[in-house]
């Protein structure tokens, strides 16, 4: 098991949005690394066949040896996918194109969209026997709603979702609603939604207040304060293999990304105090 997990066990959070290019991958990307690096341990689990999470954080396809595809099929254990990245404290499971096929494997599997969930359980059981602890799993799921995405949602306490400040946003975003709504009525009753975190925001463009102004009205304090701007050191820090906060950590995008954890971690903090404000 990677050094950095070292309690209680983590929070599952499935990074989530059926839109393609909307910074879904750059935020679990980013987020991970900055939550890491305000002290949190955190794995990062790569459930998109395209693998570009795994690529983004370094590390390459030769060195992806057990992945969330032996984990999803029953394979292996979650722990035997682990590997180090360049952020201490991030740990990874990576992904490769096998997973493209998981759907069609398990097709007549029973329980076919609890076995992500089943692994995260177990994971967080040897965690806790082992005395290690991680603060955070982040799912990065694909961009559309198939079996993967299912067994996501299904593993997850949460769903963060990134929204591209452009026109069809609220659009998408009531599709993912309903899904997220079935998931709770058929597979997990205490599926709740982390936030929206409005993604490529660009300030010099009407169009980016306007969907801010929508979407917050539309989903009240569910909206994020942060907002993650459109910068080209984002852009360009996965083709170096490292998360925008290891590439340039003085952009705005890194800031940014920065403040978004600090927030989910106010957040959380809040929760837990309100939890315990509650009469037993």
């Amino acid at each position: 098991m990677p050094k950095g997990l070292i309690g209680k066990a983590p929070k599952v959070i499935a990074v989530a949005n059926q839109k393609g290019g909307v910074g879904k991958t750059t935020t679990t990307i980013n987020l991970g690394t900055a939550l890491a690096a305000i002290g949190k341990q955190v794995v990062i689990l790569d459930l998109d066949p395209q693998g570009n999470a795994s690529t983004g954080l370094g590390v390459p396809p030769q060195d992806r040896k057990v992945t969330t595809y032996d984990v999803l099929v029953g394979e292996q254990p979650l722990e035997r996918a682990l590997v180090d990245t360049l952020v201490p404290g991030l740990s990874l499971v990576p992904s490769d194109p096998d997973l493209s096929g998981a759907e069609l494997e398990l097709a007549s599997a029973p329980r076919r969209s609890y076995r992500m969930r089943h692994a995260i359980d177990r994971f967080r059981k040897r965690l806790g026997d082992a005395g290690h602890h991680c603060d955070y799993v982040l799912i990065d799921c694909p961009p559309s709603l198939n079996l993967l995405t299912v067994n996501a949602l299904t593993s997850a306490d949460s769903v963060l979702v990134p929204l591209q400040c452009e026109f069809f946003a609220l659009e998408g975003l009531s599709q993912l609603m309903r899904t997220i709504d079935l998931v709770r009525t058929n597979l997990n009753p205490k599926l709740a939604v982390q936030g929206i975190v409005l993604t490529m925001f660009d300030a010099r463009n009407n169009l980016s207040g306007q969907v801010e102004a929508d979407v917050r009205t539309h989903f009240g304090d569910k909206v994020y304060k942060t907002l993650i701007p459109r910068n080209v050191r984002v852009s360009e820090a996965p083709s170096f293999g490292k998360p925008v906060l290891l590439y340039d950590l003085n952009c705005s995008g890194s800031q940014a990304y920065l403040a978004l954890a600090k927030e989910i971690v106010q957040q959380e903090r809040k929760t837990q105090t309100d939890l315990e404000r509650v009469p037993a």
